[in-house]
């Protein structure tokens, strides 16, 4: 897509947010309704099938449309900012230095290509100076400090039975493929991914200034040893289960169980004083524990060299970026690299997004936007308490405790209010690597300073900027960023169907995540902890067990499937999201009324709204990686799936047997 088109992109939802009136008569696409497909036959077609025909991805895209997509013009008002403060002069120390200067470092490809890779030659030094097991650790443990991942991956965040304090979590790590299944599936288009894996380690080493056959051997035993480790990771399903993947252990008793690890010298190096670790996955710091030891020391410095490689590859000259890209472009089917720009736009909402995000919203947020939509969460919340209260499966007692839950829900929308602090980085506008380390040590050390402290609930998850919202069931709270609170999602000129059916569609879906299968573990405080009769919860088991096996039935590629247990919260959320909006919606006069709008009643209006925040087209290649390691079901399968499920639906567009969504009354699948 070129730079022209993404300004007008940008411009189309700038003006769409601050002068509504301009496209007022748009909120539905009549002219892009496919009427030759029957609502009940696939309403996601039917909505944006003419849409999805002629839409184009960009080379530089794996995919078009709303949800995650709209971020690609939401990141041209992001550049517009860099763009300008990182030719201002900026105070020394101030936001937009920071910023600006972090962008200018990044823009400088001159100075990055004739570095070329000198800025990781000290760390690769390192390796080679490793010459026993403990040598090894801690290369790993001080390396994580300033963002080197190896085969060590720690972070700080609540205790899940105790979340007003954070603790240490360690995780399973360590291979560069997608997932642990990568490495022991043998179909053709996985076999692909394999040999561009080893053919992209091989390229890096090569980089580095090794022959051909020796990059290549080495591919070879960085490979082998990425197998081994994957053997002992949980796959995407098991990873799922909250209490399956919460160990809380002694550090006394983990250094004993792995004594190849010393744990305690693995914390000192972090900066890490504490007793206890949850330990998420302990077959994998089991086998880890193994392989320090069966694995030869020099094969170990080949595949710590490749990590290291991996790791900042797109930080490096063109010809590492050029790699990465090269092997990404097979998980994704992106045909071209995106522009620097872009590519820096990204990394400096990544790596400084609260201080970009104070720009952003300063310059384009509307703070109305955030009373309105409070309101819509008011509304729905009530709209789920009535839904709670007419359940027929639940009894009264456990309707009690998932009401108390409900309006304990803490409510972020827009921003944060108190943003996170940049003070203690400085960053060089010619020093591009370096200013990604200190970044990183940054970010390392203020997520190191909240352990054994109080959990600070402020805090978000996210950027303000960026089109997304999440539930966090430690904090029970739903967050909605800035970025999502735009067209098509929300509009202030939009009628209550079209709010409802986008924004309110989106915020029931947040709510059902405090009661979807991991959610329904967690209390109104955000500890996991049982609040369910035994036979309740039972009821609700079997209720998800119809979900996984309805999703798990749809087909996406070929002979490729939704993985139903694997989408199983995000399923239960669409179908509960749908349904609570709705609701909500009928309280509206609005709602209440038959009066249409473009030949369409207010019921169709709201479902035509829902279909329309999952226009999303994807490349193939995209959707093969997402349905293996993504939670969300695909587009299409998020607005068919919940609506075959709903009554109202099929009353709304005349839904009848033989219409190949249909399903009868005793077949639809409700739980909230």
């Amino acid at each position: 897509m070129n730079k022209l088109l993404y300004l007008l992109l940008a411009l189309v939802f700038f003006c769409a947010w601050n002068n509504p009136d301009d496209h007022k008569k748009k909120f539905v696409d009549v002219a892009g309704i496919d009427s030759l497909i029957k609502p009940g036959d696939n309403f996601f077609r039917f909505v944006n099938g003419r849409w999805y025909d002629t839409a184009k991805i960009a080379n530089d895209q794996s995919g078009v449309g709303s949800y995650s997509f709209l971020n690609i013009p939401q990141k041209q008002l992001l550049q517009n900012i860099l763009d300008s403060v990182s030719k201002t002069k900026n105070v020394m120390g101030s936001i937009g230095q920071k910023v600006g200067d972090f962008y200018a470092s990044g823009m400088d490809i001159a100075t990055i290509n004739n570095r070329g890779y000198q800025p990781i030659k000290p760390i690769l030094t390192r390796i080679d100076a490793i010459n026993n097991t403990p040598s090894l650790i801690e290369f790993v443990s001080t390396e994580l400090k300033t963002g080197n991942h190896s085969v060590l991956s720690f972070g700080i965040s609540p205790d899940n039975k105790n979340s007003g304090i954070n603790i240490a979590h360690v995780y399973q790590t360590g291979i560069g493929l997608p997932d642990r299944d990568y490495y022991f599936k043998t179909d053709s288009s996985t076999l692909h991914i394999q040999q561009a894996y080893k053919k992209y380690i091989n390229t890096l080493f090569q980089l580095t200034g090794n022959t051909p056959a020796t990059a290549a051997k080495n591919a070879e035993i960085v490979y082998s040893i990425e197998k081994q480790i994957a053997a002992s990771h949980k796959n995407n399903v098991e990873l799922r289960d909250i209490n399956a993947n919460y160990h809380k252990t002694a550090i006394t008793s983990i250094t004993k169980i792995q004594p190849n690890l010393n744990w305690t010298t693995i914390l000192a190096n972090l900066g890490a004083k504490t007793d206890s670790v949850d330990m998420a996955q302990t077959a994998y710091y089991d086998k880890l524990n193994v392989l320090v030891k069966s694995i030869a020391l020099n094969d170990w410095k080949i595949y710590l060299k490749a990590s290291t490689l991996e790791n900042y590859a797109e930080t490096l000259s063109k010809p590492f970026v050029d790699a990465s890209f090269g092997f990404n472009k097979v998980l994704s089917g992106q045909a071209t690299q995106k522009s620097r720009r872009q590519i820096m736009t990204e990394n400096v909402d990544n790596f400084l997004g609260q201080a970009l995000g104070q720009l952003y919203v300063k310059r384009y947020f509307n703070e109305d936007a955030k009373k309105r939509v409070l309101v819509l969460v008011n509304n729905l919340q009530k709209s789920f308490e009535n839904r709670i209260n007419h359940l027929d499966w639940m009894s009264d007692s456990t309707k009690q405790k998932a009401k108390e839950k409900l309006y304990a829900i803490t409510k972020k929308i827009g921003y944060p209010d108190k943003w996170q602090n940049y003070d203690k980085v400085q960053i060089n506008r010619t020093k591009y690597f370096e200013n990604v380390l200190a970044l990183n040590q940054n970010d390392y050390q203020f997520q190191l300073a909240k352990l054994n402290k109080p959990v600070d609930k402020t805090e978000w998850g996210t950027t303000p900027s960026t089109v997304t919202a999440y539930y966090n069931p430690s904090f029970n709270e739903v967050v909605f960023p800035a970025g999502i609170l735009q067209f098509p999602y929300f509009d202030f000129a939009a009628d209550d169907a079209i709010n409802y059916g986008g924004i309110g569609m989106v915020i029931g879906h947040e709510m059902t995540h405090a009661f979807d299968d991991q959610g329904a573990q967690f209390d109104k405080d955000g500890n996991v902890k049982n609040w369910w009769t035994k036979e309740d919860y039972q009821k609700f088991r079997e209720k998800t067990k119809q979900i996984v096996n309805l999703y798990s039935s749809f087909t996406v590629l070929d002979t490729v499937h939704i993985k139903g247990a694997l989408t199983l919260g995000e399923n239960t959320a669409d179908n509960g999201g749908v349904a609570i909006a709705y609701d909500a919606f009928k309280m509206t006069e609005q709602g209440k009324g038959s009066d249409k709008i473009d030949g369409f009643t207010p019921d169709q209006r709201f479902f035509l709204s829902v279909a329309r925040i999952w226009r999303v087209k994807t490349r193939d290649a995209f959707l093969r990686t997402y349905v293996n390691t993504n939670p969300h079901s695909p587009a299409m399968w998020r607005v068919n799936g919940p609506l075959m499920n709903f009554g109202p639906f099929y009353k709304a567009f005349n839904v009848q047997p033989g219409d190949k969504n249909y399903k009868s009354e005793d077949q639809r699948i409700k739980i909230w």
